[in-house]
């Protein structure tokens, strides 16, 4: 027994463990490991200090720690310093957080990164054209982030790839990960039991760069499915059903956990849909527990490794019995009805047989243009085979689409196996256009033609955000989100007045027919079809690797580091402009045509804040000049104080910041000028990119106190060399006829946070930080 104990038992067991051990996170990193063993550990720890029941979401994080054992954790106050696995960057988001990298000095990531070619493709004539164009455009961009990857050792997805959240889905995410990426729909790894989370470049260099990433402890809203979908009802509808209940600001500072019964119903792409549209209601992420669905789809997609190893752990996988949520929804999923939001918010719910009704008494168009399925959210082999199975029937009694129709691929893989599988021919025969693998119209990456800027008009799309002009820049279009089926279904009667569920279509031989709900494989019968292989491996030693950037450059500009904190009170900072009501980061640093130059913080700042309605005249993208009494564009306004050294500051509403994760909204007021922006609340990532560039971001400590402030009066926050965390601070607020007062803001800044003010930004820290470390 003692042989057995000591010496043939450990010779079994120790190479078991070192081959458990040995699961690569990708095959795109074969010598990148899945490290449970931590993960248990560091759960071990916490579980013990904290001596209660965990939720998956605690899991995970607290199983990222830094240090276990020393940090304070209380859910929606501490801080936490964490740990993440890996960091994706989009193109559009990636130029920028590549400059800062670059700035940092660094010779190489610390953690296994990407970057994902996807937003800088416009929809125009369909996939392979607009793709050949979109390279031709963007040749210096491309080239430059594929050099900075090969020197920098980050791997990189050529344009054309696909989406980078279903590429992250299909080969990086996996049940207990914890990744950032630098866009706000991170979380669609969610469906693959990752804790994967939206952030600005600033905070996706402080990964890179090694050093512990800062979270504020999340709370948990627990989500309890039960019942069943079936019929016409989607996962999108769960996440609709979700939205119209939190609202985009009911997430805010929490991780939304779905649990119970009915999620086994669910795909684990169908699960990601769920996960992905989180972002519009705040959430920090969203997370399933791992479950067979999981598994299946990591065997599908070339990973039934990492599925066998997440078998062994999956105590750790899955919430703990009894475990305590902050809130708890339910909702059967056997009543849950299908349903379409908007227009202009993602929140505003419908059920789908509704909307006719409530569109003719709104007085929005219920004729639909257009029918766009697709998207980061659901561009899944299960929704393009829901939505063929819709179309296949139209076809059979002679029909086509009455409204424009376009289908956008999530990824290369996606894109082979639909054309392999006839999806994609199906798909156009009922009227469709195939786009590019990218995000598209989405995004505003859409050379729209059929209408004319200010006509009212309707589309309805399978995304994620319908914000005012986000799709096409229009702001009298009336964009509504359902799921794929719904969309289709839609765009063949093309009227909002249509219910699948119960309504009629009439067939070219005049005879009505009913649509039947869409059937479709959850995954393919034969393997996916992975298509050209368009990712770019870095090499070992990117040392010798030049990377070019001109210094004439439209599209690129090396960074300057932003100027220390002189030690002083912000005194007398004129006001830019007071916004009226919501300000998301589209509004503040608009996409579209301008994502050309996220690259280029000089040029990209020409759009700051031109979506946002002033409140003195009601108008966007006109303020008035307090120096010069004239009212003119933001931008300019800015740049003038700026040329004066004039100090200035943004007073804005409920959820200031609120959609994509663009850190420009950040940098953009940061090199115009700006120190100071006050608010009655900010969405998460839009806080903690302004702290991350040295901005201050405030909140009124009586929301009542918006009202105080008038745009001509200038504005002084004292206190700032007593600066610290939950101390609040004052401001003074100084009218035109001579009289002033004085109220309270809060904030949320802890010690590190501080020291990002102080020294001007968290990079200049982290390089202050280099310099006495060396």
């Amino acid at each position: 027994q003692h042989a057995l104990n000591s010496g043939i038992r450990r010779y079994h067991v120790a190479p078991a463990l070192c081959q458990r051990a040995k699961v690569a996170m990708s095959h795109f990193e074969p010598n990148e490991y899945i490290n449970y063993e931590k993960l248990e550990k560091n759960i071990n720890i916490v579980r013990k200090r904290l001596d209660r029941p965990l939720t998956l979401s605690e899991k995970i994080v607290y199983g990222h720690l830094d240090e276990p054992e020393k940090q304070e954790i209380e859910r929606g106050k501490t801080y936490l310093r964490l740990r993440p696995d890996r960091v994706a960057m989009q193109d559009a988001t990636a130029q920028m957080a590549m400059l800062q990298f670059i700035s940092s000095g660094l010779p190489k990531v610390a953690v296994p990164s990407t970057i994902h070619c996807d937003h800088l493709i416009e929809a125009q004539l369909g996939g392979e054209k607009d793709l050949r164009r979109a390279k031709d455009i963007n040749q210096e961009v491309y080239n430059f982030l594929a050099t900075a990857g090969a020197k920098y050792g980050v791997g990189f997805w050529k344009p054309g790839s696909g989406i980078i959240h279903q590429i992250i889905l299909e080969n990086y995410s996996y049940p207990g990960v914890m990744l950032i990426g630098t866009d706000s729909h991170t979380p669609n790894g969610g469906g693959l039991g990752g804790i994967c989370i939206g952030v600005g470049g600033a905070d996706a260099v402080d990964v890179m760069a090694g050093i512990p990433w800062e979270l504020k402890c999340p709370k948990v809203i627990g989500v309890k499915l039960t019942g069943k979908l079936s019929g016409w009802t989607s996962p999108k509808d769960v996440i609709l059903k979700v939205a119209g209940i939190l609202t985009v600001k009911g997430g805010t500072g929490a991780i939304i956990e779905y649990h119970g019964p009915g999620v086994d119903s669910i795909s684990c792409t169908g699960m990601a849909t769920i996960c992905n549209m989180g972002a519009e209601i705040g959430a920090t992420t969203s997370i399933f527990p791992y479950n067979a669905r999981m598994k299946k789809y990591l065997g599908k997609t070339g990973r039934a490794d990492i599925a066998a190893l997440a078998d062994e752990f999956k105590q750790h996988l899955v919430p703990d019995s009894g475990c305590q949520y902050d809130q708890v929804i339910e909702i059967n999923l056997s009543e849950l009805k299908p349903h379409i939001n908007g227009p202009f918010t993602p929140d505003l719910a419908h059920p789908v047989s509704d909307i006719g009704a409530v569109a003719e008494k709104e007085g929005w168009p219920v004729d639909i243009r257009v029918g766009l399925i697709g998207s980061c959210t659901n561009s899944s082999y299960e929704d393009m085979g829901r939505s063929a199975a819709v179309a296949k029937q139209a076809l059979a009694h002679g029909l086509k689409c009455k409204s424009k129709f376009t289908i956008t691929p999530g990824s290369e893989q996606i894109r082979a196996t639909i054309e392999r599988d006839g999806y994609a021919k199906v798909l156009r025969d009922v009227g469709g256009l195939v786009l590019a693998n990218a995000c598209g119209p989405c995004i505003g990456q859409w050379d729209r033609k059929d209408i004319k800027k200010g006509e009212k008009n309707t589309i309805v799309t399978s995304y994620n955000r319908n914000f005012t002009g986000r799709n096409d820049a229009n702001p009298e279009t009336h964009a509504f989100v359902t799921s794929p089926e719904i969309v289709t279904a839609l765009s063949i009667a093309g009227t909002l007045k249509f219910n699948p569920e119960t309504d009629y279509l009439t067939g070219a031989d005049g005879k009505k027919f009913k649509l039947e709900a869409p059937d479709a494989d959850e995954l393919p019968k034969l393997e996916f079809d992975p298509g050209q292989d368009t990712y770019q491996y870095p090499p070992k030693d990117g040392s010798g690797q030049h990377v070019d950037v001109s210094p004439t450059s439209q599209r690129l500009q090396l960074l300057e580091p932003f100027d220390k904190w002189d030690g002083k009170d912000l005194e007398d900072m004129l006001i830019l402009i007071k916004v009226k009501g919501k300000c998301t980061t589209d509004h503040i640093s608009a996409a579209g045509p301008w994502l050309k130059f996220r690259g280029h913080l000089d040029n990209i700042s020409n759009n700051l804040l031109i979506g946002a309605i002033n409140i003195e005249n009601g108008k966007a993208n006109s303020v008035r000049n307090a120096l010069t009494q004239e009212f003119g564009p933001v931008p300019d306004t800015a740049r003038y104080y700026k040329k004066m050294g004039v100090k200035w500051a943004v007073i804005g509403d409920e959820n200031y910041g609120e959609g994509s994760s663009r850190e420009h909204a950040a940098l953009e007021p940061r090199h115009l000028g700006g120190r100071v922006i006050i608010t009655k609340s900010f969405a998460r990532i839009h806080e903690t990119n302004l702290k991350k560039q040295g901005l201050l971001p405030l909140t009124f400590a009586d929301p009542a106190d918006y009202n105080k402030i008038h745009p001509v009066d200038k504005l002084s926050i004292v206190g700032l060399a007593d600066f610290a965390p939950g101390k609040p601070l004052k401001c003074i607020i100084k009218h035109p006829n001579g009289s002033q007062e004085t109220i309270m803001l809060n904030h949320t800044f802890n010690e590190s946070q501080i020291e990002w003010f102080q020294a001007g930004s968290a990079l200049n820290r982290m390089k202050e930080l280099q310099q006495k470390s060396s």
